[in-house]
């Protein structure tokens, strides 16, 4: 099959096209296909009414889902069977199955089937909407491409299968179609039963009445013969000209979404359904409809009824391999597997296809109104409900139920049992609580002695079943447990290869971020929509603490707003640490309640005189109203949250996705864990080296302008090895002080701490600076094992009454601070001096610089200086020259200029600290 989305027909040719003339009569065309009268797609069956005479039409659309091509193999094999062209029908599958699979699972589109009958045989067309594709070149030296390649496939075998084949192009769709021949048949009876002893024959009415009722096109009632008359109590003349649907009771078949009118249209159709009589009275009937054309070409349908009971006078005998005269069943290549012979041919290849197909047949064998299948736990504890015909299936379906129910042999599953009135023993079915069943039989499937699951049958009718049945149904449940379970094995490993690909991608993500906020988006993301419709994290901030709404997300975003207002009027769930996933019914409660309410009001009130909309509250109940889970969030042993997890209404979950959201919520409470912990210990950090900063910076008398920018390096670091600070001294005079601690980190912040907070307190003490300095250097010694040598720039600035400013300085190992002057000159402000924190004894001295009005100040860490691209390096030739361009600038548009140069100078983030401090005395 194709894995671009095409239907075989690649752009430009790959083998696919019809190359060698192989193809009987390959149409290949690209004009407009009109639609006939009917709405049906017309230009197709035009061309080929013009060379054959069509007898029999069906037609049906697929959604573009995977199950979809399965659906479509049981339309087209249905309708050729019910034509009578058996001999042609496992040809139509396949082509039917390769061309529906590209069309709504590649292609990604609905598919229109078309079965088209003619004397000859029948053409079978697949239509999808999605024509942008160029037409194949007809190259005569093009080879058909290898039916093993992996794409191309579905023409390839039209090409081996059928007599005729071909793809018509329109505007708004594509068009395949093939057509297949009927073999030469010789005369003789088409089906025949044996004979029976008269006691095996069906039961009827002593006058059997077959009601023929005529519905033309527009499914009004055309003719009404006399046995109709008698079996419903109508006249004619009272129903003909009255659409049926006013007559018919049509069952509800879940999984189907075809009624009586799509029944109606047909070619072939056999089934029950129920009709009102002239008392409002439900009959229950069996109808057989053959569509039909009059000699206008006018279609109508004939529909034969009889009493449901007497549904074998015309129900089409079942297909069954031929019986030898030992008794066993044989087909053409040896003894027949007792499976197909329940299951039918071929059976569904997957799980839920073949228990779908399982309760329909066991349901048809006992002529019941419905049926179920469940199936065991792993623990075989529970049995959960997987299948079910003839019961509201929506809100059966994955519903859990124990394994022993009661006591005794009537209330387990392990055994089988017949109930022959229900409500004589209420409850004792609780599956069947509601539905109006009345008698029921359940038998168990075993594998090796294992209980693997149950399947039951039940009808409306009290003592319909006695044990003669449950023999019968747990002789066919024997011969499909153990394809049940390899089936069901098949289905578990593939769920928890699955299950392994997303926890291993849930774990991955989950360990990206150390971020509370986003680790609780992931955690919700990850759960909806592939485990759940809706979901809910709470958060416990400290033991004992109540439990805080932190996150909410629903499948369909418009819903989530009214899903986080309902969460908030519900009380949390309790914290319990409890493992595994509990129910939580309060969600639902109150979505239901907050409906009712609200239509309540709307009754009373008038739906425009309350804000809010009851379609919406009553959309928010249904979105909510399912099964709603908690599995706690577990870490470090206390409960640090909760998940919860909900479905919408009438759904459960099923048994492995609770143990995949519980292997979810262990991974995710650690991760959660950590986003905390990391976040406490990042608050810690940032307020510890806040701390180390000095606070906002005096204004400077005289109008001095001055200027710090600083940055730490490293990432969640506020502060490192370097560091400044500017603080008051006494009146008039101003301390300021720029250095680099050796190294990064903590280690360095700490010495950053000493030597800020010791400047501070020995300048305020009437100390010059040599004396300030070397006793700094005494304090850093005095650290041992944890000192840190230091390089520092420390001075004292004092405005004068002229404008200037007067500053006393001691560079202790530290880059020169540079002066700019008005006529852009740059110079060394100060001569280098031992640095801090190495030697005990140093003999430091200061010196004295005047700036001028306009002149500027520049210190910097050696951040800045050794700032690195390749082999090149800033130093202070290069800050030098930065610096000549900043004249007649303010102190903080150099410091702006300084700091972009030296980020211009590199593509790679800065490696060190920087600290950059400019003064200048104004104009």
């Amino acid at each position: 099959m194709p894995a671009d989305g095409d239907v075989g027909l690649p752009a430009g040719g790959n083998g696919n096209s019809p190359a060698d003339g192989s193809v009987s009569a390959p149409a290949i065309a690209a004009q407009h296909t009109p639609r006939g009268a009917d709405g049906a797609p017309a230009g197709s069956d035009q061309r080929y009414k013009g060379r054959r005479v069509i007898t029999a039409r069906a037609a049906a659309t697929f959604e573009p889902v995977g199950r979809s091509v399965a659906t479509a193999r049981a339309f087209v094999r249905d309708t050729l069977q019910g034509w009578g062209l058996g001999d042609i029908v496992d040809d139509a599958v396949v082509l039917t199955s390769e061309l529906v699979t590209n069309a709504v699972v590649h292609a990604g589109t609905a598919a229109e089937v078309v079965c088209l009958r003619d004397g000859d045989g029948v053409r079978i067309e697949v239509v999808d909407r999605y024509p942008e594709r160029e037409l194949p070149l007809q190259d005569p030296a093009h080879v058909l491409g290898s039916p093993d390649r992996e794409g191309g496939r579905g023409l390839l075998l039209c090409a081996a299968l059928a007599s005729h084949w071909g793809v018509d192009y329109t505007a708004a769709d594509k068009r395949v179609w093939f057509s297949l021949d009927l073999p030469e048949r010789p005369v003789g009876t088409r089906a025949a039963g044996p004979a029976l002893p008269d006691d095996a024959l069906p039961v009827a009415d002593t006058r059997v009445r077959v009601a023929v009722v005529q519905v033309d096109r527009g499914g009004a009632i055309a003719a009404w013969n006399e046995d109709a008359q008698q079996l419903f109590g109508y006249p004619a003349e009272q129903v003909i000209g009255k659409p049926l649907t006013d007559f018919a009771a049509w069952p509800h078949t879940p999984g189907t979404s075809t009624g009586i009118a799509e029944a109606l249209h047909l070619s072939r159709w056999e089934g029950s359904y129920g009709l009102r009589d002239a008392d409002g009275r439900t009959i229950p009937v069996y109808a057989s409809h053959l569509r039909v054309r009059d000699s206008d070409g006018d279609p109508s349908t004939v529909c034969l009824l009889v009493r449901d009971h007497e549904r074998a006078i015309l129900q089409s005998p079942l297909r069954s391999p031929v019986t030898d005269s030992t008794g066993r069943q044989e087909t053409g290549d040896g003894p027949a597997d007792p499976f197909e012979i329940f299951i039918g041919s071929p059976a569904p290849d997957d799980l839920d296809g073949l228990l779908q197909r399982t309760v329909e047949r066991a349901r048809d064998m006992l002529d019941g109104d419905s049926a179920y299948l469940l199936l065991a736990t792993d623990d075989e504890t529970e049995l959960e409900v997987r299948a079910s015909t003839g019961l509201p299936s929506a809100r059966q379906r994955f519903a859990r139920v124990p394994v022993e129910a009661g006591t005794g042999r009537y209330g387990s599953a392990r055994m089988p049992s017949v109930h022959e009135d229900l409500t004589v023993v209420p409850g004792a079915v609780p599956l069947l609580a509601g539905t109006g069943m009345r008698s029921v039989v359940t038998v168990p499937l075993k594998v090796e002695g294992r209980l693997t699951g149950s399947l039951g049958v039940a009808t409306e009718s009290p003592g319909r079943y006695t044990n003669e049945e449950a023999l019968r149904l747990q002789f066919a449940a024997d011969r499909i447990a153990l394809a049940v379970e390899r089936a069901r094995l098949t289905e578990l490993e593939r769920l928890r290869r699955g299950s392994l690909s997303f926890l291993v991608e849930a774990s991955d993500l989950l360990a990206g971020t150390l971020d509370r906020d986003q680790t609780l988006a992931l955690m919700a993301q990850m759960t909806v929509p592939t485990l759940a419709a809706w979901c809910a994290v709470y958060t416990v901030a400290e033991p004992g603490s109540d439990p805080q709404l932190s996150y909410v997300l629903h499948e369909d975003e418009d819903r989530i707003d009214h899903l986080k207002s309902l969460l908030s009027k519900v009380d949390p769930p309790d914290p319990v640490p409890a493992p595994g996933a509990r129910v939580w019914s309060a969600p639902s409660d109150e979505a239901h309640s907050a409906a009712l309410r609200s239509s309540l009001r709307t009754v009373v009130l008038g739906e425009e005189e309350h804000h809010l909309s009851p379609g919406s509250t009553r959309a928010t109940a249904s979105a909510v109203g399912g099964e709603t889970v908690v599995l706690p969030l577990v870490a470090r042993n206390r409960v640090i949250g909760m998940l919860t997890l909900g479905k919408p209404a009438d759904e459960r979950f099923r048994q492995e996705i609770l143990e995949l959201a519980e292997d979810l919520s262990r991974r995710a409470a650690l991760a959660l864990d950590n986003a905390r912990l990391y976040s406490e210990r990042t608050a810690i950090s940032q307020s510890l080296q806040r701390s180390l900063l000095p606070p906002e910076l005096p204004e400077v008398s005289g109008g001095v302008e001055v200027e710090v920018i600083y940055r730490a390096a490293g990432e969640g670091n506020e502060v490192g090895g370097d560091f400044y600070d500017l603080f008051d001294i006494s009146e008039d005079t101003y301390g300021f002080a720029i250095g680099d601690v050796c190294g990064t980190g903590p280690e360095a912040a700490a010495v950053t701490g000493l030597a800020r907070h010791a400047l501070r307190l020995l300048a305020r003490e009437g100390l010059g600076g040599p004396a300030v300095l070397d006793r700094l250097n005494t304090a850093i010694l005095d650290e041992g094992a944890r000192s840190r040598f230091l390089t520092l720039l420390y001075g004292e600035l004092r405005p004068q009454r002229d404008g200037s400013a007067e500053l006393k300085v001691v560079c202790a190992g530290h880059p020169l601070p540079l002066r700019l002057r008005q006529d852009g000159s740059v110079e060394p402000a100060a001569d280098p001096q031992p640095l801090l924190g190495v030697m005990d004894d140093l003999e430091l001295y200061e010196q004295t610089v005047f700036l001028d009005p306009g002149d500027v100040l520049l210190c910097v860490t050696d951040g800045v200086t050794e700032r690195r691209e390749g082999t090149r390096m800033l130093g202070d030739d290069g800050l030098a020259d930065v610096l000549t361009s900043c004249t007649g600038l303010t102190a903080g548009a150099v410091a702006a200029r300084i700091m972009r140069a030296v980020e211009r100078f590199a593509s790679a983030a800065p490696s060190d600290d920087m600290a950059i401090l400019a003064m200048r005395v104004p104009e």
